[in-house]
């Protein structure tokens, strides 16, 4: 294939540049995912869509490729999967992902938590699970056991989609993140049977996100887009909460009330040891578990159940 045509069209700056179509967006997307673009052409066009930004046809054209190449789990009978992305890890304050999981399979909601980390200035999430005793699973099998177990399920990317999970790892090479970080939210290996948590932390991606998963939520998949705190999935402690629910095309409001910020302290135990045991703190009642934190839960239980 000839990339030059695709990098003229969006690789003229954030004026000059042109969309792909969906087809084109999924063709390409499709490529890069297994491994068919050369390194010069594959960096090139990854910043040219960095610069420029995706559209939403582009967004949906590169859903599509990456959902095709994504691994399927079964997910009990009952209500539906919770699908924690972990990208990022802890910087400064404690990792509280990890209690939005646990607090759900207490009530009974299945929880998938995958992701990849690479990021040497941020203590990784796996870790934490590690001294949480939610080990990765080492296969789509193992994983399945630890569903059926009623445990939080623990997988890597790259066993759900190999592709993916190597053009995220280009991030420490290139220097800046690319269009497969934004993708990742988006993963689901459960169609239909799902709750994809859509943690974001800037506003534009916001607003596109707010006007994908409408049409991507079809057919019993569902969506919680929501601010993300220090880039991980669970709801920022302070400020005014964005949770946003999608089911079915529709639209769901699901911020608490009153919605406003909030003059809470920050924990800042974020060795694994010490975030493990603030969080079983919690889950024993002698800590309590942050305002924002039961409003994220509330409002996956309501997408999970209802």
């Amino acid at each position: 294939m000839d990339f030059a045509p695709l990098l003229k069209e969006i690789g003229r700056g954030t004026r000059g540049a042109r969309d792909l179509t969906r087809d084109q967006a999924q063709d390409l997307f499709g490529r890069m995912l297994d491994g068919q673009v050369p390194d010069l052409e594959l960096g090139a066009l990854l910043i040219a869509m960095r610069i420029k930004g995706e559209s939403l046809d582009e967004l949906l054209g590169f859903e599509a490729a990456m959902q095709a190449r994504t691994a399927r789990l079964d997910v009990p009978p009952g209500p539906r999967l919770v699908l924690l992305p972990a990208f990022n890890g802890a910087r400064k304050q404690a990792n509280l992902m990890p209690l939005v999981a646990l607090l759900l399979v207490q009530s009974g909601i299945p929880v998938l938590i995958h992701g990849r980390h690479d990021f040497d200035s941020r203590i990784s999430p796996f870790e934490l699970l590690d001294a949480l005793d939610l080990s990765a699973a080492d296969s789509l099998a193992a994983a399945q056991a630890q569903l059926a177990a009623r445990r939080p399920a623990v997988l890597p990317l790259a066993r759900l989609n190999p592709g993916l999970d190597a053009l995220m790892a280009l991030r420490p090479r290139m220097g800046l993140r690319n269009s497969s970080h934004s993708l990742g939210k988006l993963l689901d290996p459960a169609p239909g049977r799902s709750v994809r948590v859509v943690a974001v932390t800037h506003p534009e991606y916001v607003d596109s996100m707010a006007q994908a998963l409408p049409l991507l939520c079809q057919g019993g998949s569902r969506a919680l887009l929501m601010r993300a705190s220090e880039g991980e999935a669970y709801l920022h402690l302070r400020r005014k909460a964005h949770l946003q629910g999608f089911a079915d095309g529709q639209v769901w409001d699901l911020q608490p009330d009153p919605n406003e910020d909030l003059d809470v302290p920050l924990s800042s135990a974020c060795e694994p040891a010490e975030n493990a045991a603030l969080i079983r703190a919690m889950l024993a009642g002698e800590v309590p578990v942050p305002e924002r934190i039961q409003s994220q839960v509330q409002a996956l239980t309501r997408l999970a159940t209802d």
